[in-house]
């Protein structure tokens, strides 16, 4: 996939839109030529390659799939059009878009037969939408065990405590959380000099291996990445953790073991997928630089960029009972039909 450069605008021209301005960024700092970086292959042997393309081609089509259908099922049946289907919907979507921001050209690179390359406007495009879609899934985790926890420490007032309205604020406020944290940390990194054309040690555009090619000091946005990673992992983490105290607690309070298995079920898919993403993003982000290894980062990048996806809609299927019912129903309607 090949960018083109966007030439500057001219005096009294339209204000430019963010991703104008920071293609111009990063041209306006790097006036060497153009530069292109590639991806580091998984193997030299191809056949490994091809055994690597089918699984994640396959992975890709799964989670499309999967949160795809819930997206649609919970859109389709009135009696999932409650806040805590409506977040699992948003979050559904967002994996969908997460995806493609890396599959796409992941599954391009590894099928090549030459290596891939991508133009420093294009490795930018990539880096802004996957901070900005990968912090708005934390927070709206986050948002998700607030929503648990009004649902089961105040029952009586959980329609009157998450309308509507703020269900919608909480969702776009993730959004514009993370689009403007993705902006400020992307245009920072691509103001960088890269003085030419080199490898990432990754399979797309990612912070700390694209840092590393700069030819300057980084101090100062490994400071501002760990600023960052702070906001969208530690706080919300922090948060989730202090709801789940408080819903634990209420549960056990449930007389009814009925109850406490409902209660539990919900949150238990919940925090397991906050654990896998949180999980994952922590041992990238919130170790020193120093210490970051390409080879682990492969790995762990490879589990919350394409196996994370496809397990998120598995783990609330499986643990969720009103959704397994209304997909049985979906799936009897269609078959009638």
């Amino acid at each position: 996939m090949m960018w083109l450069p966007v030439s500057p605008g001219r005096r009294g021209a339209a204000p430019r839109h963010p991703q104008a301005q920071l293609v111009d960024y990063m041209e306006g700092t790097n006036q060497t030529g153009m530069i292109h970086f590639h991806f580091r292959p998984f193997s030299k042997l191809p056949e490994v390659q091809t055994l690597i393309f089918v699984a994640f081609l396959v992975m890709y089509l799964v989670s499309i799939v999967g949160n795809g259908s819930i997206s649609l099922i919970i859109w389709s049946n009135h009696s999932l059009h409650t806040p805590m289907y409506f977040f699992l919907a948003s979050l559904a979507a967002l994996e969908i878009c997460y995806s493609s921001t890396i599959a796409p050209l992941t599954l391009a690179s590894v099928l090549s037969a030459e290596r891939a390359l991508i133009s420093l406007p294009g490795c930018g495009a990539q880096m802004f939408f996957f901070i900005f879609l990968g912090s708005a899934d934390c927070i709206l985790l986050a948002v998700m065990a607030y929503d648990r926890f009004v649902a089961i420490c105040h029952p009586l007032r959980y329609t009157l405590m998450m309308s509507w309205r703020l269900c919608v604020q909480l969702a776009l406020g993730s959004l514009a959380l993370g689009f403007i944290l993705a902006m400020q940390l992307t245009v920072l990194i691509f103001r960088l000099p890269f003085c030419r054309s080199q490898e990432i040690s990754l399979f797309y555009c990612d912070v700390l291996p694209v840092m590393r090619l700069a030819c300057a000091d980084t101090w100062v946005h490994e400071a501002t990445l760990l600023v960052v990673s702070l906001t969208v992992l530690t706080i919300p983490f922090l948060l989730i953790a202090l709801s789940y105290v408080f819903i634990m607690a209420a549960i056990l309070k449930i007389h009814s073991a009925e109850g406490r298995h409902k209660a539990f079920s919900t949150c238990s898919s919940h925090l397991t997928v906050v654990l896998l993403q949180y999980g994952c993003g922590s041992l990238i982000y919130l170790c020193p630089s120093s210490r970051y290894s390409p080879e682990r980062g492969q790995v762990v990048s490879v589990v919350y960029t394409f196996v994370t996806p496809v397990l998120n809609p598995l783990i609330y299927s499986m643990r969720n009972r009103e959704l397994t019912d209304a997909l049985k129903r979906t799936m009897m309607r269609f078959l009638l039909s």
